[in-house]
């Protein structure tokens, strides 16, 4: 199948040939839910951790005797029950990543971009650049393809101006070819594809 390319405008420029076996699938949001949950749990740092009893500072000593206070019993300053004791059972040091197959996280790739080409929220621009870093100009090009979150895919590289063009815009992500993800295509309302990072992503999708 065949889609408009565009120049960074929006202006038609020529069309692009797309595989069915990325671009034609149906939905199927069980496989991109699977891919999502896998990639924002890897992505989380997982370093919040609580103190032990053994980690907490304090004394060992008992604070009073076991029988006759009427009080209940104590071992010593840090017991869980204890104020500025230790907490038991607390969130710890650990790697949150789950396992999935590598051609699921494929396979949900190729349904993201399927269902946005859908849409029709999928854009292929032959080239993504601008004659001098100006964040008014990169957004006034953005505006030619309507508002909302976009999520712009470049080639091997992002062009040195459009990346110091988009740093201060609100709700755009530039990334070149390898940053594509799952998360960030189902997330934004627009997505726009060069024509480099078309050839890179169907070589990484077969």
């Amino acid at each position: 199948m065949e889609a408009k390319l565009v120049n960074f405008e929006n202006k038609e420029v020529g069309v692009v040939s797309l595989t069915d076996y990325i671009f034609g699938l149906e939905d199927r949001e069980d496989i991109v839910k699977r891919v999502i949950d896998w990639q924002l749990a890897k992505r989380r740092s997982g370093t919040h951790a609580v103190k032990t009893v053994g980690e907490v500072s304090g004394s060992n000593k008992k604070p009073f005797k076991q029988k006759g206070t009427g009080n209940a019993r104590q071992g010593n300053a840090r017991g869980i029950q204890r104020r500025g004791g230790g907490v038991a059972h607390g969130p710890q040091v650990r790697s949150h990543a789950i396992k999935l197959q590598k051609k699921v996280r494929v396979l949900g790739m190729r349904h993201a971009l399927s269902s946005k080409f859908a849409s029709g929220e999928l854009y292929f621009v032959d080239s993504l650049s601008i004659d001098k870093p100006k964040t008014k100009d990169f957004i006034s090009k953005l505006a030619q393809f309507g508002d909302g979150k976009f999520f712009i895919v470049s080639g091997a590289e992002v062009n040195h101006n459009v990346k110091l063009s988009s740093f201060a815009v609100e709700n755009v992500t530039v990334v070149p070819a390898i940053g594509a993800n799952v998360y960030d295509i189902i997330r934004s309302d627009k997505v726009i594809l060069t024509k480099d990072a078309l050839v890179m992503l169907e070589e990484r999708l077969k």
